[in-house]
């Protein structure tokens, strides 16, 4: 079992604290996901949205439990990559870190469409790939800055959804009863819901991948992922229950910025353009912290020659993956200059549920001295991950799969290629 860091020129440096990865995850779920996903998953679910939401958070939960445990067991570059590569093995670590990459990938570029949507509407584009390149750049000066900028955002973003919530409550317009569960609420509904919503609460894994890089990661791991989670519920649960007692799950659901189109219904138009930057701010926070994480599990399949060897190398000043995130916020600004990935929520959802599902198996597969969880937990996490996962809109289904395979081909082809 390799339960270490690379050593010497190769190796990370450990200078994160507790409250250095509790910010970094809130920097990645506190993001855009608030502002863009409530609109489809109320579409989905009708009323029943806050169930979509607790159900979400019950999966989400499990996972976190799972990941906190294998992070503080294997505190290295590449989160479930690490975890399923050392629990079950070579082929099931490569294709939870395929998901990753891929899928994370896939939504870094929607996030940075989503800056320029906010920002500059008709150079939503530019835009885009501009914050790409900016933000790349503050990633490959080292991970300390990106801790101190995320801080920043993290601060902003909670200020603006603080504001939407209290001008909601407080409105004449605001009404309980919108809050009640109606008829149109599904189960098929509910659980495409909670997919969808599952896509805002994925960014504790930013935190595992980051696991080379903190101090003391067998305490800080897993005390970060619970706190930045339980904290990120709480905030989710006060803006959903807000906008919903404004608008209603049917006039949420048709609105293409929810939160703006809620402080505007509750009579606070001042509020619109605030709510309209704290939109772009959250997209650049969780665009941050996913170029972040992308080039970590980028890393980490390099150094096992999944993915190019030239990408392993980390610079000897920064101490960063500088190679990994330089390819990886190209692909990110390409992507963002040419495609419209308003639909990437979905397909995100599906590989990174995926990911989950093979840290909840490897999770089951720990023994009690090696500090496993209740393994109600990781069952739980892993059926849960397989539900949501299947209950996304069918083209995100058949999207995902159909990369998932793509990724074994490859995997197959090259194992093949080495034994002859």
């Amino acid at each position: 079992m390799n339960t270490g860091a690379p050593a010497g020129a190769d190796a990370l440096r450990r200078r994160l604290g507790v409250s250095d990865a509790v910010v970094i995850g809130l920097g990645s779920m506190i993001g855009a996901g608030i502002f863009a996903a409530l609109a489809p998953a109320a579409g989905a679910a009708g009323s029943g949205l806050l169930i979509a939401l607790a159900l979400a958070a019950v999966v989400a939960f499990c996972n976190a439990m799972s990941s906190a445990r294998l992070a503080a067991l294997y505190p290295q570059s590449g989160g479930t990559y690490v975890y399923g590569r050392e629990r079950l093995g070579e082929f099931w670590g490569y294709l939870a870190g395929w998901a990753f990459v891929v899928g994370k990938t896939a939504s870094c570029a929607a996030m940075a469409l989503t800056v320029g949507a906010y920002l500059w509407p008709g150079q939503a584009h530019a835009v885009a790939v501009a914050a790409v390149v900016a933000l790349t750049a503050v990633n490959y000066a080292g991970v300390q800055k990106s801790a101190l900028l995320t801080r920043v955002i993290v601060a902003i973003v909670l200020a603006v959804l603080a504001a939407v919530v209290v001008a909601s409550l407080t409105s004449a317009g605001a009404d309980a009863s919108r809050l009640d569960i109606g008829t149109d609420a599904t189960v098929g509904g509910i659980l495409q819901a909670a997919g969808l919503l599952f896509f805002a609460f994925a960014g504790y894994a930013r935190i595992a991948t980051l696991g080379e890089e903190v101090r003391d990661p067998a305490r800080t791991i897993p005390r970060a992922i619970p706190i930045a989670l339980g904290i990120t519920l709480a905030v989710y649960a006060l803006v959903a229950i807000a906008v919903l007692m404004v608008l209603g799950s049917d006039g949420l659901a048709q609105a293409a910025a929810p939160l703006s189109d809620a402080v505007r219904a509750a009579g606070a138009d001042w509020l619109v353009p605030v709510v309209r930057v704290g939109g772009a701010v959250a997209a650049l926070g969780s665009l941050l912290a996913l170029i972040l994480g992308v080039s970590r599990t980028t890393l980490a399949m390099a150094r096992d020659r999944h993915l190019p060897h030239a990408l392993s190398a980390v610079h000897p000043r920064f101490g960063v993956p500088h190679r990994a995130e330089l390819a990886v916020g190209a692909v990110v600004a390409l992507l963002a200059a040419t495609t419209d990935v308003r639909g990437a929520i979905g397909f995100s959802s599906f590989g990174v549920l995926a990911y989950y599902a093979v840290a909840n198996a490897s999770a089951f597969s720990l023994t009690p001295g090696e500090g496993r969880p209740n393994r109600l937990v990781p069952a739980l996490g892993l059926a849960g991950c397989a539900v949501l996962g299947f209950a996304l809109p069918l083209s995100s289904v058949i999207a995902g799969a159909a990369v998932l395979a793509v990724g074994a081909a490859v995997y197959g082809l090259r194992r093949a290629t080495a034994t002859t």
